[in-house]
């Protein structure tokens, strides 16, 4: 690379995506992050804590936070379905193109 050139996120992104391994790691860690986003975002919505929602679960705060921590990769539908459970929403799962 020449010394004036600056790369950006975008630009070594692509270049990593070339590589099959680095990709099925970033896609799995992209969905775990999406996943705790949207936790936190209904959590957030239902004005609840989380140590509201922990309460609501029958679980710790500590739980609560490792699931939003977008690092968290242990998801069950049992826990996905007991979060919707207790703020009145449903798990809907969708199966889309690769």
């Amino acid at each position: 690379m020449k010394k004036s050139e600056v790369r950006t996120f975008q630009s070594r992104l692509r270049e990593d995506m070339k590589d099959p391994e680095f990709k099925a790691h970033y896609q799995e860690g992209r969905q775990a992050l999406m996943l705790a986003m949207r936790i936190a975002k209904l959590r957030e919505k239902k004005r609840l804590s989380q140590l509201q929602l922990a309460k609501l679960m029958g679980t710790s705060q500590q739980a609560i936070s490792r699931l939003e921590s977008g690092e968290y990769e242990g998801f069950t539908l049992k826990t996905l379905e007991k979060i919707a459970e207790v703020t009145g929403t449903r798990v809907e799962i969708k199966f889309v193109t690769a």
